[in-house]
């Protein structure tokens, strides 16, 4: 005798379109998809903490990021409890919840650059969208978990395991997607915009399609219209984020700027160069200063030119503003420029600004271009030169931390010839006295002797910049080469001991540890 009642799903068991088996894996594919741009809006979120906020060893490695992560973690414990109240209606809270999360991870970095523009302060946004959609990632599982349960009546542990196996697999691939795919490609704003269509359609098609059949008609209305309203949003931002990446960086750099793309390393942005001198600035950072960067690269090179000088190594420097001043000199017989960006290089080859701003180095055929990281560069058994020159930016900046450390003065001790000479830009020395002095006491751990001394900028454009010229033995002599050209930048502010010299001495902080890669020391 056949039951009548084994062709009808339990009680509680929602029917669907599909075998319940197919139902359960779509549950878990929706799973992958959803933990995929979940990871992505938590990393969208700290790169743009990094970069719109200030990324010092200390903030960015630490408490920026830190505080994005904590904060969205706790807020998907608050996430969990709260979905318990809607897992009696768990289709159309999760239906729901993923055009909010769509909604509000798709926009958050276009929200959070535009504060950083017209506002300048995006600290409280940061940490508003880290509670918002850990809130919604964190409600995700409990309502999942009540969907996959209504489709096939497996041991919970099972259902448990496949879920979790499920969203860490999606946590992976969006990991891996956003800085080999969305960032390089797309850009942060553009690829947050798509990882939100892509977060609306399954949440959306998931529940519309699937559990149809356990909604309302009017259930199924608002959330039709609320899935196609995020994607409209979405979609129109899409259309429209060139526009606002062009308002928004005139906002933040001013109404001339001409160049502003995104390398694959960094964003560059170009400015000036109509009427005036160019500036180049680097993730948002002034990098050159087209009216007085003389003062700062002749500050830098000229010193270390005295004495010999054949072979120079520059360690960053893709301005070629250093190369510039090395060529000057018409004994120098090689240059290697060690840069990690080709696209700053590209820029000084060819921009018309840029490139008769460093003289056209780059068609000297005694420069060498190598597109490296200047800390793996090193590693490798290279040649010697009589000059190195750090032309690197401050150490205080997360990234450049370990080309300040002691590690890294190791290798470069190993290409210094002997009688060599190595000069390092170490950040201002007024401002940030304990990153300049550890600096120092770097170079003395790694067995140089170094001579601090300091560049001003123009009463127009105050700047301190600080140097620290090194030897394998005691600290030499600052001054010039015989045959040094005529400068631009008065002598002896800029490159003389001088009542500069004396100045960094006077204000010397005594006993820092060694910055290292394991003890980063720099975020003062």
């Amino acid at each position: 005798m056949i039951d009548r009642h084994v062709s009808s799903p339990p009680q509680g068991v929602v029917r669907l379109p599909v075998r319940p088996d197919a139902g359960r894996y779509l549950v878990l594919a929706a799973v992958f998809v959803c933990a995929a741009c979940g990871l992505v809006y938590e990393l969208e979120l700290v790169a743009l903490a990094s970069y719109l906020i200030g990324d010092s060893v200390t903030q960015a490695s630490v408490t920026q990021a830190s505080v994005v992560l904590s904060v969205m973690v706790f807020a998907m414990g608050i996430g969990s409890l709260l979905a318990k109240r809607l897992r009696c209606r768990a289709a159309v809270g999760f239906g729901l919840l993923e055009a909010a999360l769509a909604l509000i991870g798709g926009c958050s970095a276009m929200v959070l650059y535009a504060f950083f523009a017209w506002v300048g302060e995006s600290r409280l946004v940061l940490v508003g969208f880290s509670l918002a959609i850990g809130v919604l990632i964190g409600a995700e599982i409990p309502l999942l978990m009540s969907l996959i349960q209504r489709i096939s009546r497996r041991d919970a542990e099972g259902t448990v395991a496949d879920l979790f196996a499920a969203d860490y697999v999606g946590a992976l691939v969006g990991g891996l997607a956003f800085p080999f795919l969305l960032l390089p490609w797309l850009g942060p704003l553009t690829g947050a915009l798509l990882t939100g269509a892509v977060n609306a359609v399954a949440g959306g098609a998931l529940v519309l399609w699937l559990f149809r059949r356990d909604l309302t008609a009017r259930s199924r209305w608002w959330l039709l219209v609320a899935n196609v309203t995020v994607l409209a949003v979405l979609a129109t931002a899409t259309v429209l984020v060139d526009d606002f990446e062009r308002a928004a960086r005139s906002a933040v750099y001013g109404q001339q700027v001409r160049v502003a793309v995104h390398t694959g390393v960094q964003e560059v942005v170009l400015t000036g160069g109509r009427s005036g001198p160019p500036d180049l600035f680097l993730d948002g950072r002034l990098r050159v200063s087209g009216r007085d960067e003389y003062r700062y690269h002749e500050a830098l090179v000229h010193p270390a030119m005295r004495g010999r000088h054949t072979g120079v190594l520059i360690l960053g420097g893709g301005d070629g503003l250093a190369a510039r001043e090395v060529l000057r000199y018409p004994d120098v017989r090689s240059v290697t420029v060690v840069e990690v960006d080709p696209g700053v290089v590209r820029l000084a080859r060819s921009d018309p600004a840029l490139a008769p701003l460093n003289e056209y180095a780059y068609r000297d055929p005694r420069v060498r271009v190598v597109t490296a990281d200047a800390f793996s560069w090193l590693r490798a058994p290279r040649g010697t030169y009589d000059v190195v020159i750090s032309d690197l930016p401050d150490p205080h900046i997360t990234p450049s931390a370990k080309l300040y450390s002691l590690e890294f003065y190791g290798l470069a001790a190993r290409v210094l010839a002997d009688g060599g000479r190595l000069v390092v830009h170490a950040g201002p020395v007024a401002s940030r006295p304990r990153t300049f002095w550890t600096v120092d006491a770097t170079l003395r751990a790694a067995g140089f002797g170094a001579r601090p001394y300091r560049a001003t900028g123009g009463a127009a454009a105050p700047h301190d910049w600080g140097f620290l010229l090194a030897t394998a033995g005691p600290p030499p002599r600052l001054g010039l080469d015989r045959g040094a050209p005529r400068l631009r930048a008065p002598a002896p502010s800029a490159l003389t001991a001088g009542a500069h010299g004396a100045g960094a001495e006077g204000i010397r902080l005594p006993e820092l540890p060694p910055s290292t890669l394991v003890h980063p020391r720099y975020g003062d």
